[in-house]
């Protein structure tokens, strides 16, 4: 059994402080069941502290008046002591999250390195300070930092949630409250060493696990001026509903339920590996996971049965085998609510192609057999709503414009793919369908562009120039007009 890890102390203003309270987190290994961990549980008056001192680093403090080149330094050595410790971040996340460790290198640990590395491009190019001709005389526009954010984040891709965020929100001169959530904080403890050690200033960076109660006095407390919050569609409107208050600035990245088109000229051979890759990254647990694919009838039959061949071949088991592809799911309740969908779909009519148990080998551990549904009618509870798993809906469609019509037909608008014959066809799919990101014949994740959705799947966007945009406020300075000879 692993020796069970004890954190006793939270990082507040960039100390390591005694927590107001007794209470702790229990981190539980998906795989084992079994705790893996003890860290603090983060109460209001730790959120008081740690906003207070936040406030006093932004108001007082050296951070936001440092040069952006210095700030780009300080950021770059976090950026590479996150490098430099990026296996033992990857190792974390498997052991806290269940994330099989050939996912969690490159998709958790690598992918959040990168993130860092494209806010650094960015600021690098960064004009905080522009002159123009205005109608009247000169101006001079400014580009300031928004202030303290509240960063609340996710237990899926958790380390890459926050790169996302505390990046640019650092390069941009803001101080963060970071938030992570209490079923994975170890990765967030990591982190908070890194930027110790790089040489953040005191104040400038708070962690504080904690969960729902404490998230909810976080994001509406009047010292915090801006909330970036990636979870559920729920969540996020209950933090719009709090921030309003204050009208503090938000950015949500909530949830998806993204569709794959598969055209009649697609190439099967490529596009078939890519999608399922895309449905069951992370355990089926990703936001932009591909959970609906669509299918021309007169290809339908022939893509269920090498759907159903592939997605049946999918090793499940122990996530630090580096043959496993899918995991866990992260808690007993994650994998309750699939198994509940599953039955639900059943009820609906759908037809169970593949999966749909818990598999018979895996004794201890919240796992669920990568699932296929066939004959799904867009209409169904499990085409229309996220369930978070290894769960995934085959939709058959007429032609193009039924293809594009239920794609656009959803309350998310996240991700999604589509496979055509030629890229250029592929692109004016891509034109007519209403998601934040899309791919055309390929399944990427890009830290380098901008990343959101369109309806319930958010407000804002995170990574490229826009992701450092948001933490940022606008202020025109009137200059005198040039006296007249």
């Amino acid at each position: 059994m692993t020796d069970i890890v004890e954190r006793r102390t939270l990082f507040i203003g960039g100390r390591w402080t005694d927590p107001a309270g007794d209470d702790t987190i229990a981190v539980v290994s998906p795989h084992t069941e079994q705790v893996v961990a003890r860290v603090p549980h983060a109460t209001p008056a730790d959120v008081d502290a740690a906003v207070n001192r936040a406030r006093d680093a932004f108001d007082h403090g050296p951070w936001p008046r440092m040069s952006l080149g210095e700030r780009i330094e300080t950021v770059t050595r976090i950026r590479d002591g996150l490098l430099a410790r990026h296996r033992e971040l990857a190792l974390l996340v498997t052991l806290q999250n269940g994330c099989p460790v050939t996912t969690s290198v490159p998709v958790q640990a690598q992918s959040a390195v990168a993130a860092f590395t494209a806010a650094l491009a960015v600021a690098k190019e960064l004009r905080l300070e522009e002159e123009r001709t205005g109608l009247t005389g000169p101006l001079l526009v400014r580009r300031e930092p928004v202030g303290v954010v509240a960063a609340v984040t996710p237990w899926n891709v958790p380390q890459l949630a926050i790169a996302g965020k505390l990046a640019p929100a650092l390069l941009a001169g803001c101080a963060v409250v970071l938030k992570p959530s209490p079923e994975t904080p170890l990765d967030a403890y990591l982190l908070a060493e890194v930027c110790e050690k790089a040489g953040l200033p005191e104040g400038v960076l708070s962690v504080l696990p904690a969960d729902r109660e404490t998230s909810s006095y976080l994001v509406a407390h009047p010292g915090i001026d801006k909330v970036a919050f990636t979870g559920s569609v729920g969540a996020g409107k209950q933090i719009m509903a709090a921030a309003a208050t204050n009208l503090t600035r938000v950015t949500l990245e909530l949830g998806g339920k993204s569709a794959a088109i598969l055209l009649e000229d697609a190439d099967l051979d490529q596009a078939l590996p890519n999608v399922v890759a895309g449905a069951f990254v992370n355990s089926g647990q990703a936001c932009v996971a591909l959970t609906r694919i669509l299918a021309p009838s007169s290809r339908y039959d022939e893509i269920a049965q090498r759907l159903t061949t592939a997605v049946a071949r999918l090793k499940v088991g122990d996530p630090s085998d580096p043959t496993t592809t899918i995991g866990p799911l992260v808690t007993k309740r994650q994998q309750q609510r699939n198994l509940d969908y599953i039955r639900i779909g059943l009820a609906e009519g759908a037809t169970l192609l593949t999966g749909g148990r818990v598999p018979d080998h895996t004794p201890t551990g919240w796992y669920v057999e990568p699932t296929l549904f066939g004959d799904v009618d867009n209409a169904m509870r499990i085409a229309q709503e996220e369930i978070f798993g290894p769960v995934v809906c085959l939709i058959r469609y007429q032609d193009e414009d039924d293809a594009v019509a239920i794609a656009n037909a959803s309350d998310f608008g996240l991700a999604g793919t589509v496979w055509a014959g030629t890229d250029e066809h592929g692109i004016e799919i891509a034109r007519r369908i209403r998601t934040g990101t899309y791919s055309v014949n390929c399944q990427r994740f890009d830290v380098a562009g901008p990343f959101g959705g369109y309806k319930n799947s958010g407000i804002g966007r995170e990574f490229g120039p826009e992701g450092i945009s948001a933490y940022l406020e606008t202020k025109t300075v009137h200059l005198p007009a040039p006296v007249q000879a």
